[in-house]
């Protein structure tokens, strides 16, 4: 058996003297130096109902986000209940007279540069996304074009149901599917329940605050989306 490679014979194998080695970390600290920019963090509630639990649900989820770095990071809650989003118009169909289109407003916010990580939430209708969160994911096809726009912005997802086991997890499977055809960086919801997303029960009068289980997979679903959210630098590709 080869004996174990000590350190010198392994910087010497990457082709990098000692002296180099010894001023990694004085580079890699300089680098470090110096105020850092702002992470935001947007989340897409795409229910059909204004303020209700998706909303509530989402802002968990931010505020969980924000605890993590409060100093560099910033939220941002955006409600698609009152906005128009045509889902024809993915499909090449010129916006009809009289019609209004909200998205160009919402598709900006979500491709600015500083923005490292989307969170979107929908109820679960018959154990699938709303018509709403769809029509509103095919006017993302729009972001693809050219260069990607959300190209590894991390996403995460959450779905709200009216009972424990009411279609949650399909509900987060296409909107992270989505996700994927956009190349974002999926992740779920942290330690210690780290499972798919967060998923919620609305037990009922519009309260998710007695689903122990569901709020706390909000909340490691923001710390996690943060954590990794950190990790990344702005870009302008």
């Amino acid at each position: 058996m080869e004996p174990s490679v000590t350190r010198r014979k392994f910087v010497q194998a990457m082709g990098v003297g000692a002296g180099s080695a010894a001023g990694l970390a004085p580079l890699a600290a300089q680098a470090s130096d110096g105020p850092k920019e702002a992470v935001k963090i947007v989340a897409v509630a795409c229910s059909p109902r204004p303020g209700k639990t998706t909303a509530q649900a989402l802002g968990i989820c931010l505020e969980a986000a924000k605890a993590v770095d409060p100093q560099r990071i910033e939220t941002e809650l955006i409600d698609l209940a009152e906005m128009e989003i045509p889902a024809y118009l993915a499909a090449g169909i010129p916006l009809k007279p009289g019609d209004q289109d909200d998205f160009p407003d919402v598709a900006e916010k979500l491709s600015d540069r500083n923005v490292m990580a989307i969170v979107v939430g929908s109820p679960v209708y018959f154990r699938s996304p709303t018509a709403l969160c769809k029509a509103f994911i095919d006017r993302c096809f729009a972001l693809r074009r050219g260069r990607f726009a959300l190209s590894d912005k991390v996403g995460g997802a959450v779905a709200v149901g009216g009972a424990r086991n009411g279609g949650q997890e399909l509900t987060l499977q296409v909107i992270q599917s989505a996700m994927m055809c956009q190349e974002m960086i999926i992740v779920g919801d942290g330690r210690p329940t780290a499972h798919a997303g967060a998923s919620v029960w609305n037990i009922g009068n519009d309260d998710i605050s007695g689903d122990e289980i569901g709020v706390a997979t909000l909340k490691n679903l923001g710390r996690r989306v943060a954590e990794v959210a950190l990790k990344r630098e702005p870009s302008d590709a």
